[in-house]
């Protein structure tokens, strides 16, 4: 026995990397799985349906069951189709992973309004696109939900190079932190994922020799436990994954300067040293970085 047993699963970008993994870990645990991908490069050009129909083999030949589905993410067309997908083979849907992505990573002096455009149509519009047909799908179940946004320390945090990819994980991050209190009504949990694992969007961006240290495979269990029944009282967290290491991260509010509005507003000089002096006190902007 699973524990995804009779529930019906969509993973985005699921042909290879983290997609791939979540797939073939959901359908371990019992759940049907509607496997989409472009199958496109890592900067979103072509199309192929090797990818899908591999990892659907390899779930099959696992024992698993699984449908592939070769739509674009940034098609409100392909988004319903995809859902409709799972629908029409399995009879409903459960769960949605939306993770599909690509990079286009410039220094923000370099970048133009193509790289940055696609970025975030992939990304942040993609994820709008299929949560919203998933979502809406959902309610019209009524039987509840899970679903799984790939946002990236890049939004949550930063990263040189990557305003155009951060912006949108962003984005991402923003939309889960709304959407999870409206899905609280109707049994939907919504949380976001902000992974460490190697596949062909990090290879040139994770060390080589640290590589081995962060498998896609490591990301997947947290990831699946999230669409659990046991999870049914967990949303709106934003999870940190990297190789075994599983952190939620949360705001933290630091107090600069209080002052009671009848005392007249801060002088220009004055807040600023009240601000200069409370430095030693402020978290890292990067915590992973140190800085």
């Amino acid at each position: 026995m699973g524990m995804l047993d009779g529930k019906v699963a969509l993973v985005t970008g699921a042909g290879g990397g983290l997609g791939r993994a979540h797939a073939m870990l959901l359908a371990h645990e019992g759940a049907k799985v509607i496997v989409n991908d472009l199958g496109g490069s890592r900067d979103g050009t072509g199309a192929s349906s090797s990818m899908a129909d591999g990892v659907v083999e390899e779930i099959k030949a696992a024992g698993g069951e699984a449908t592939a589905h070769y739509g674009s993410v940034t098609s409100r067309d392909d988004a319903e189709s995809m859902v409709q997908c799972a629908v029409d083979t399995y009879g409903k849907i459960d769960i949605l992973i939306a993770n599909a992505g690509i990079l286009r990573d410039k220094s923000f002096k370099n970048m133009d309004d193509d790289m940055w455009d696609i970025v975030l149509d992939v990304h942040l519009r993609g994820t709008y696109l299929v949560t919203k047909v998933a979502y809406d799908t959902m309610l019209e179940q009524g039987t509840g939900g899970r679903i799984i946004m790939t946002s990236s320390t890049s939004g949550l945090l930063g990263n040189f190079g990557q305003t155009n990819y951060g912006a949108a994980k962003a984005g991402i991050a923003g939309f889960m932190r709304c959407l999870w209190l409206e899905g609280l009504k109707y049994g939907i949990t919504v949380n976001v994922l902000a992974p460490t694992a190697t596949s062909r969007l990090t290879t040139d961006i994770l060390p080589e020799e640290v590589q081995d240290s962060f498998p896609p495979e490591a990301v997947s269990p947290p990831v699946v436990w999230l669409c659990t029944d046991e999870a049914k009282d967990v949303s709106g967290r934003q999870w940190l994954v990297a190789g075994n290491n599983v952190s939620i991260l949360s705001w933290q509010v630091t107090p600069i300067a209080q002052r009671a509005l009848d005392e007249g507003t801060w002088d220009v000089a004055d807040i600023g040293e009240k601000i200069l002096a409370s430095k030693d006190t402020w978290p890292p902007v990067n915590p992973l970085r140190g800085a």
